[in-house]
């Protein structure tokens, strides 16, 4: 048999019941009471002072702008801060168009020397570079057939200059049509170029150029047009020139590779403006300006001589007006800027 269990009075059996439950309600209103009271009330509360206020933060008021203060320029909605630009002030100046060409290097005069006869090149009497003179025997041909003998005929120099060429040797077979020699002038020597049609009403007598040379890079050369084809190549569509170096240099040589920057207008006291403050937008020439209140102006340009580093305006700036020249591409008509050095 098991061991009977003394019986609980029911009367206790509730007691207990009813303390749990106050006990449990009395957990669960503590743990929301302190969940909607800062760490900071709480203390306060508990040594008896008064609860500081929620607006005032537990430092006191807050320090922050009142209702009337203002922010900070740039923090409105909408507001745009002030581009940074480079400006230039315009002036007068003087500006070029020029073109640029490939050229040879030549003698004053070149003439190639024929036999006079046909036959069998029996002498060879000077080399090129040989300085000779109007008349002295250059060579010796012999115009003797078999069965049939002829005195040797001398060729002569046409004119007085240096060898430039002297392909033969003795024993070759020439004839009338063979060039033995090219004599030229070299105490002066001119640059032989084509201009391009377009440009060739302004290819005139006279006309500046400054001449580069491959085998003396890095250095420039002055010339002038010196004479200028009647006619046009219809070919090439080309006009050819000639040019004079203004100084003689012993360096220059006959075939030598130039490259010729050719003047072909020129006008002075003109408004100029920098090349790199013109923009082409939908193929209208536009720039921008400074005003006095700070703010960028879109003007659209004629222009009129394109030079290497500037432009003539013919209208849309004027005289003195502080153009953009450095960070234009981002600005748009009454764009805020600010000047930089």
């Amino acid at each position: 048999m098991l061991p009977k269990i003394p019986l609980i009075p029911k009367r206790i059996v509730s007691g207990g019941m009813v303390a749990l439950m106050l006990a449990f309600s009395g957990l669960i209103g503590f743990s929301l009471g302190t969940r909607h009271t800062s760490p900071a009330q709480a203390r306060s509360t508990a040594s008896g002072g008064r609860p500081s206020d929620p607006a005032q933060g537990p430092a006191g008021p807050q320090s922050g702008p009142g209702p009337g203060s203002q922010g900070s320029p740039g923090t409105k909605s909408g507001a745009r801060n002030a581009l940074a630009v480079r400006v230039q002030e315009l002036r007068l100046g003087a500006i070029e168009t020029r073109v640029l060409i490939n050229g040879d290097v030549i003698p004053q005069t070149q003439v190639a020397v024929y036999p006079t006869v046909g036959g069998k090149l029996t002498e060879v009497r000077f080399q090129v570079g040989d300085r000779v003179r109007e008349g002295d025997i250059l060579a010796m041909v012999d115009p003797s057939r078999p069965g049939e003998v002829y005195a040797q005929n001398p060729v002569r120099a046409p004119v007085s200059g240096t060898i430039l060429l002297s392909p033969l040797s003795p024993g070759d077979t020439v004839s009338t049509q063979t060039v033995l020699y090219q004599v030229g002038e070299l105490s002066r020597l001119y640059i032989e170029t084509f201009v391009p049609e377009r440009f060739s009403q302004a290819a005139q007598k006279g006309l500046a150029a400054q001449v580069s040379l491959e085998a003396l890079s890095g250095e420039t050369f002055d010339a002038l047009v010196d004479a200028v084809s009647p006619v046009l190549d219809p070919a090439s569509r080309t006009v050819k020139i000639r040019l004079r170096f203004t100084r003689q240099d012993p360096r220059i040589r006959v075939g030598m590779f130039a490259q010729v920057n050719l003047v072909t207008q020129s006008r002075t006291d003109v408004l100029v403006v920098p090349r790199e403050a013109v923009i082409n937008t939908y193929g209208s020439w536009i720039a921008f300006v400074v005003t006095g209140e700070g703010r960028a102006e879109r003007r659209e340009l004629r222009l009129g001589l394109e030079g290497e580093d500037a432009l003539e305006v013919l209208s849309g700036l004027a005289l003195g007006e502080q153009v953009v020249i450095a960070g234009q591409n981002f600005l748009s008509d009454a764009d805020p800027v600010r000047v930089v050095p």
